[in-house]
């Protein structure tokens, strides 16, 4: 089930402070970027995130064991945050960003 546009748009709206949020739309889903990292994204209009070190951490730290689940089948679980909660979103987000390693620099094309 492909994830509607107008759910992106509620996240990204979200997310607005952390300046840096960028999408690119994949198989009807949506994979989400911060500071061309991806941390997450939007499945079957679920907002999930990669459950690293100090994003579960935080997690732990509100008190509420952290909710786990399944973007696709056969894929890892993610954690699947309140995105209610603009705070806290863009607080798991950033430690996501943070934890996760910089993006590859792709080769030039043609160089030979």
């Amino acid at each position: 089930m492909a994830s509607n546009k107008a759910y992106l748009d509620f996240i990204l709206d979200q997310l607005s402070s952390l300046g840096g949020i960028a999408h690119r739309p994949m198989m009807g889903e949506y994979i989400l970027y911060c500071w061309g990292k991806a941390f997450g994204g939007i499945y079957d209009d679920r907002f999930l995130l990669k459950p690293t070190k100090n994003v579960l951490r935080l997690a732990e730290e509100s008190g509420m064991p952290p909710v786990m689940e399944l973007p696709y089948e056969g894929a890892r679980e993610m954690l699947a945050p309140d995105p209610d909660d603009r705070e806290r979103l863009c607080e798991l987000v950033r430690a996501a960003a943070e934890d996760l390693p910089a993006p590859k620099k792709k080769a030039a094309r043609g160089s030979m």
